[in-house]
């Protein structure tokens, strides 16, 4: 069965089409894809992002549980602080990649892919061992709502949250419109902006006073459509597309997020720590098509004549008007920054030209 966010009524309300998406009956888009991707790049926009998993670790070793199942250093994570990570298995590929708050001592949010919540509970719950750690999965009863934008600061200030002293990257709780609500400064879409985690409950009266408050702003709610041109002009992997259970953080470019100097031990470190010192096979590449054609998921990746990978993630870049992409190709010297490469478009081959990730200049650093 489809499941449906506590806000599904409000979207239907908006005339929002609505599409199956990781197991969940979300807007895809509301008016254009275009109209709300230039929203949210210009103004600001309101995203459902209530799919999403959110699990609370606690107990008296869940700082050294969460340690050794992530490459990032747990241990050395501030109060009201985010980290980015990946949750790797034995061989180093990727069960998902998650967002981690600390929230107290010993307690911590874990917010995952809507679509690998379940393999994520199992992975975390055989490793727990006999360690003193308490394993909360609460999808079922929060809301995540997203206020992404150059705007988005003055939509929250309008409903009278203080964000004076938040930063990118951290998390507090707040009193909202007389909600009581965790508040992060993150996105996923290059933009500014501020994830609102609520009680079902309350999920519905927050969006419609969000939507009411922000409209001085230009506010208008957005669908995933929109949300994924924006990722991807960002260059923000999509799990699935982009990351899956035979990648290493290495090979999808994350390396700037696994530490090199971390003692503690973890699945697949000895894979990744290898892949660091002597270099991978593949590796995830951005390209811009030189024409008209569009490059999409799982389409072939040529180089003088000989296939060197595929396509993850591929589409329109509305900012730059451009035709954009992802793609693993072979780790050859030849294959760099400016290479001219082919991507098979129903049987024919179209040029691309490797640049550099991201495709905008990400705004969301504070």
């Amino acid at each position: 069965m489809v499941k449906q966010t506590c806000l599904h009524d409000k979207h239907v309300e908006l005339g929002a089409k609505m599409v199956d998406f990781a197991g969940w009956h979300m807007p895809v888009q509301y008016s254009s894809i275009i109209e709300e991707h230039k929203t949210v790049r210009e103004a600001v926009g309101l995203f459902d992002v209530s799919h999403m998993g959110e699990v609370f670790v606690s107990g008296k070793d869940a700082t050294e549980f969460l340690n050794k199942i992530v490459p990032q250093s747990i241990d050395k994570l501030e109060y009201e602080k985010a980290v980015y990570c990946q949750l790797p298995n034995k061989n180093g590929g990727l069960i998902d990649d998650l967002i981690i708050y600390k929230l107290g001592i010993e307690q911590y949010l874990i917010i995952c892919n809507a679509s690998r919540v379940d393999e994520d509970i199992n992975w975390i719950s055989i490793n727990k061992g006999d360690m003193d750690v308490t394993i909360d999965n609460q999808s079922h009863n929060y809301s995540l709502l997203a206020i992404q934008g150059p705007k988005a600061i003055d939509v929250v200030k309008k409903m009278g949250y203080n964000i004076s002293d938040q930063k990118s990257f951290t998390i507090k709780p707040a009193t909202i419109e007389g909600l009581k609500l965790l508040v992060s400064r993150t996105g996923y879409t290059g933009e500014d902006g501020f994830e609102l985690m609520v009680e079902n409950k309350d999920a519905g009266y927050l969006w419609d006073k969000i939507l009411e408050k922000g409209q001085e702003f230009g506010i208008k709610p957005i669908g995933l459509g929109a949300r994924d041109t924006l990722r991807l002009e960002a260059a923000l992997h999509l799990y699935g597309n982009d990351l899956d259970e035979t990648t290493t953080p290495i090979e999808a470019g994350l390396t700037w997020s696994v530490p090199k100097d971390k003692v503690a031990d973890y699945n697949g470190k000895d894979i990744i720590m290898g892949q660091i010192a002597n270099g991978v096979n593949k590796k995830l590449v951005g390209f811009r098509m030189l024409g008209k054609n569009i490059a999409r998921h799982e389409y072939e990746v040529y180089y003088n004549g000989e296939k060197v990978g595929h396509v993850t993630s591929g589409g329109v870049s509305p900012t730059t008007g451009t035709n954009i992409g992802l793609a693993y190709v072979k780790n050859i010297p030849e294959i760099c920054t400016d290479t001219i490469i082919q991507v098979m478009i129903r049987e024919k081959l179209y040029d691309a030209q490797i640049v550099k990730r991201p495709f905008i200049e990400k705004r969301n650093k504070v």
